[in-house]
Parts: C-alpha cells; structure tokens; sequence
C-alpha cells in the first residue's frame, strides 16, 4: 500500500523560509514531485525529481525554492526561500511509481504578516 506523508507546512512572514518534507512507502517511485493549490486556482506543480536526479521548478520559484530527493529514504523536501504572500496554498506530494499517481494528504503553507 503506497502512502505518502508530509510535514512541514505553517504560518511563515514575507521573506522567511520553510521547509517541507515528504515521506513515501509501499513501492519505488520513478517522479517525485511538488504541487500546489492556491483557494480559487487550478492545482500547479512546483517542483519536480526523478529517481536518476534530474530536477525542474516552475518559472515563479525558481532561485527560491530546491526540491531534493533521498532515494535510498524514499524521502522528497522542498525548501522553500524568500517566500512570498502568493505562496500561499496548500503544498501536495506527489509520486508515480507504474504509471499510478499517488497524492499526498497536503499541507498548508501560509505567508503573512
């Protein structure tokens, strides 16, 4: 049985940092990934990690947020810098191992003042 759990999330001010960590079980998983889902918006990925240690961000964190990925711990965080108000949303873990997607229960992340 695959699951997925994360941690991490919180309350953080404007430039401040955070960061978030994925733990998977039940199989091996060939992407390892990052999405997000602010209120009112469509579901986005973040970042993204394959098991042969390729990685992509989208164009709005690059340079603030890394995504790194322990594939003997089958762990995947995401450290997420010089955070902004437009942040804010609910952070997933993904992961796809055999052509299944499996999801994360998420964790909120918030960026206020």
């Amino acid at each position: 049985q695959v699951q997925l759990v994360e941690s991490g999330g919180g309350l953080v001010q404007p430039g401040g940092s955070l960061r978030l960590s994925c733990a998977a079980s039940g199989s091996i998983f060939s992407l390892m990934a990052w999405y997000r889902q602010a209120p009112g918006k469509q579901r986005e990925m973040v970042a993204g990690t394959t098991n042969d240690g390729r990685t992509n961000e989208a164009e709005s964190v690059k340079g603030r947020f890394t995504i790194s990925r322990d594939n003997a711990k089958n762990t995947v965080d995401l450290q997420m810098n010089s955070l902004k108000s437009e942040d804010t949303a609910v952070y997933y873990c993904y992961a796809h191992s055999y052509g299944i997607g499996y999801w994360g229960q998420g964790t909120q992340v918030t960026v206020s003042s």
